[in-house]
């Protein structure tokens, strides 16, 4: 044994432990001093961190990416929702405006319709066309109004411009109102130019009213207004009727052929006005005309309406 430990070569053996330990010591020392005066470990670690920063991105990227990804559509899921509300609070706020502006026009046609009414006017009731029907020989319109709201048949019905007709039949929650334009209706008027009555009567699909009592010799032009006369039982003196459009005088022996345009605008009403009247006022309407029309004129025998229709 000890011939083979003498036969080992010098470069094969290791340090003695001894000289292991002191060399240990001596660098732990010195690591230990230039920690404490250079801040090696400090260092280091700065050294380790920048070395480990990629990985550390590299392991955390996935889970970054997910809170990204989560948060960005969580942003935009709220966008959308908010984009949503906002449409829907301007849809509102667009309709609020129209309704807005609707009951602004619908009020200031009340006041004009309630600044037209004279003072004989007893009560006076609002209602709206719901039907309107302009065939040649019927000019009528329907109104939300009936028995249950007290209207009665030759009720007079007026707008803001003037006399628009008078109610023809009712039911209990609706009326029909015949049109100052109807074939069937007539209207005693009287020109406010010079005082002279006659009678209107409705001229059908043309939407005018004609003037077929009137001599060659008659004193009225074009543009005259004419005004209801008072006279017939139906509507009140004063209330303008139609202004005449046309006169035409073929021959001293025959009637002189006068066009009129009604003032009440039907196509454009939406509310109408029911009117009743003080019996005992002076200028409530007259029960008998005191015009008789000819009884081979246009088969209109009178300025009253004809009676109501059976419902």
């Amino acid at each position: 044994m000890a011939g083979s430990d003498l036969d080992r070569p010098l470069y094969g053996r290791g340090p003695s432990a001894g000289l292991r330990f002191t060399l240990y010591a001596i660098l732990s020392i010195l690591l230990m001093y230039y920690d404490r005066h250079g801040q090696l470990v400090h260092r280091l670690r700065y050294g380790m961190a920048a070395v480990v920063y990629p990985v550390q991105v590299a392991v955390g990227s996935p889970s970054l990416a997910w809170h990204w990804l989560t948060a960005n559509l969580q942003s935009s899921a709220e966008l959308r929702a908010e984009n949503a509300r906002l449409r829907n609070e301007v849809r509102e706020l667009a309709l609020k405006s129209l309704r807005q502006d609707a009951l602004e026009r619908e009020n200031a046609q009340l006041r004009e319709l309630r600044a037209a009414l004279p003072p004989l006017i007893r009560h006076w009731q609002l209602a709206q066309i719901i039907n309107v029907e302009t065939d040649p020989l019927r000019q009528r319109v329907v109104i939300d109004k009936g028995a249950r709201d007290g209207v009665h048949v030759n009720q007079a019905v007026v707008d803001s411009h003037g006399i628009l007709g008078q109610v023809a039949r009712v039911g209990p929650w609706s009326a029909e109102v015949i049109l100052v334009t109807d074939p069937e209706d007539a209207i005693p008027v009287q020109v406010t130019r010079n005082s002279l009555r006659t009678i209107a009567v409705g001229g059908g699909s043309d939407g005018e009213l004609v003037l077929p009592y009137l001599a060659a010799n008659a004193d009225i032009r074009s543009d005259d207004l004419l005004v209801s006369s008072g006279l017939g039982g139906v509507y009140p003196a004063g209330f303008p009727v139609a202004r005449v459009i046309g006169v035409r005088r073929e021959s001293s022996q025959l009637p002189a052929q006068v066009r009129a345009a009604p003032v009440a605008d039907v196509e454009r009403d939406r509310e109408v006005i029911l009117l009743q009247f003080s019996a005992d006022n002076p200028a409530a309407p007259a029960p008998n005309p005191p015009i008789a029309p000819p009884a081979a004129a246009k088969g209109t025998a009178a300025p009253k309406v004809r009676e109501p229709e059976d419902e």
